[in-house]
């Protein structure tokens, strides 16, 4: 990566890399979802090729190697290096929806822990069936589930149901939740909450103690894709303050904290980052296969500052 492309603060002497325990790559497996919510920015352009990077086992086996060795803690030629030091390095994989991929769901779980990734899931929880739970649970160290509401009306009207309407079963959830705990009592659940227009007068703590989360990411609804249900300053810093007892689970993140501080990689396997807000749309890479990390990396900016900053609320925890 270009040192042109990195984003340091300013000062006369170089600071030491600040330690964060484990740097995360969002690897978005699929654009695919069972549900259709408004706000979703899962949408992405000028397809490199006519099918997503999953269906292909030998080229996704060789996506992750490439992505393990060029952001492994002991490479030193990683120019993230001069800013960050981390222990681990953990694959999150996200959509889409994921866990409609099935068995290739786990496959891809297996082989990354193979290459030596942690590995952790966000999924809308629609599909983790216990049977599904008992196969995947051990092989996670986060489990992250995106709940937006408690009410079923307001869940209709954000998207967050299946074609045939149905919603999620919070009693189904918690249970379910319970039970990916059993079986892997090291298992952290992560709630993701996008604050928008239609939920923004909620007050979800009733549903944060049931589910007991070890961290609740609160975002503001970012529009990417689509403005519709934006929602206001005073709203989303009203949510944030209706829910102040729970502030030592909660990582929370406007618009302008989820622009070039996340590492992400698109379903065609190439990195991809939010432009600076009120620009909207995504900045691509060359895919990362055949070029190699180091080179598609090197076209995409990236702030290890807005990284950091992630980590303030909840030192060492995953993003």
């Amino acid at each position: 990566m270009s040192k042109d492309n990195l984003i340091f603060p300013i000062s006369p002497v170089k600071a030491a890399p600040v330690h964060v325990d484990a740097l995360t790559i969002n690897w978005h497996v699929t654009e695919a979802c069972n549900y259709r919510c408004q706000y979703c920015y899962a949408k992405w352009t000028d397809h490199p090729c006519p099918r997503e990077l999953f269906h292909d086992r030998d080229r996704s086996q060789h996506l992750l190697v490439e992505l393990f060795q060029y952001f492994q803690p002991t490479n030193t030629s990683n120019p993230l290096r001069d800013a960050l030091s981390w222990r681990t390095l953990r694959l999150n994989l996200a959509g889409g929806e994921p866990s409609i991929l099935g068995e290739r769901l786990l496959d891809i779980t297996r082989v990354a822990k193979q290459v030596g990734f942690e590995v952790s899931l966000i999924s809308n929880a629609s599909r983790l069936t216990s049977d599904v739970i008992k196969q995947l649970a051990p092989q996670l160290t986060y489990l992250g589930v995106s709940l937006d509401s408690t009410d079923s009306g307001t869940n209709l009207a954000i998207g967050r149901v299946e074609r045939s309407g149905q919603g999620l079963s919070l009693n189904e959830l918690t249970a379910n939740l319970d039970f990916a705990r059993q079986v892997n009592p090291a298992l952290k659940i992560k709630i993701t909450t996008v604050v928008n227009a239609l939920n923004a007068d909620e007050d979800l703590s009733g549903l944060i103690t049931r589910v007991r989360p070890e961290r609740w990411k609160v975002l503001r609804m970012l529009p990417i894709v689509d403005a519709t249900l934006a929602v206001s300053d005073e709203a989303f810093a009203a949510f944030v303050e209706r829910h102040g007892a729970f502030r030592s689970i909660q990582c929370v993140e406007d618009n302008s904290d989820m622009c070039e501080s996340y590492l992400m990689v698109d379903p065609y396997g190439r990195f991809f980052q939010n432009q600076a807000a009120g620009k909207g749309g995504y900045l691509y890479s060359q895919p990362i296969l055949p070029s190699g990390a180091a080179a598609a990396f090197s076209e995409m900016r990236f702030n290890p500052a807005g990284f950091r900053s992630r980590y303030t609320t909840a030192p060492g925890e995953a993003s």
